[in-house]
């Protein structure tokens, strides 16, 4: 992860990572509200509450925390002012897009629609993904689980990494209990490949405001 040079470099990169953050929750919204399943880690965090007796929200932090202070603990650099602020306003972000779009697509839209509907926010949610990343200003944590791993593995190109995360996910949640529909069979083989695309695009036009 390369430093940070001086104070104004470190607002432009978080008004990116900002952007990024609406963009990512707008295709997470999208993709919620087609209702054709669930991210791959809320399925995780869904398989833990099914098993631990908890609330999904509950978990979807908790792991986040637990998440944060292993990487803290364990790793140097990937923990960042960006990554505390994509778990504090990733949800009020959803919530707003959810009242501006809900009324448009439910569950009881035609089956096209939420398809489309669907397919559309994870291509969004990893467009605006990939702007977070290539901001490097901070990550939030169960994406910095692929980020961190692609960069200790190397010869493993970071979409191979992120479909793994994402299988694990999805497998582990499944057998907690957890549901699985077919929105998250897609994301799971969707977003990696397109962040991995849009990614190195995103780091080039930010680096070229710095040169």
């Amino acid at each position: 992860m390369s430093a940070i040079s001086t104070r104004r470099e470190w607002l432009i990169r978080l008004c990116f990572l900002t952007l990024g953050l609406i963009i990512a929750h707008l295709g997470v919204t999208l993709f919620l509200i087609s209702d054709l399943g669930t991210d791959t880690f809320t399925v995780f965090a869904s398989g833990i509450s099914h098993t631990a007796g908890i609330s999904v929200g509950l978990c979807h932090s908790g792991i986040q925390c637990i998440l944060i202070i292993l990487m803290i603990l364990f790793t140097k650099g990937y923990i960042k002012t960006g990554s505390f602020i994509c778990c504090i306003l990733g949800g009020p972000i959803i919530d707003i897009f959810n009242w501006l779009l809900g009324r448009f697509v439910s569950s009881a839209s035609p089956m096209p629609i939420r398809f489309v509907t669907m397919t559309l926010g994870c291509v969004i949610l990893s467009i605006g993904m990939a702007l977070v990343i290539a901001s490097d200003a901070g990550t939030g944590p169960n994406d910095l689980v692929a980020v961190i791993l692609t960069d200790k593995l190397k010869k493993f190109q970071f979409r191979t990494v992120r479909i793994c995360c994402d299988l694990f996910f999805i497998t582990a949640g499944f057998l907690l209990g957890g549901t699985v529909g077919i929105g998250t069979i897609v994301a799971a083989f969707l977003v990696g490949p397109i962040v991995q695309i849009f990614r190195p695009i995103h780091e080039k036009n930010i680096q070229n405001l710095f040169m």
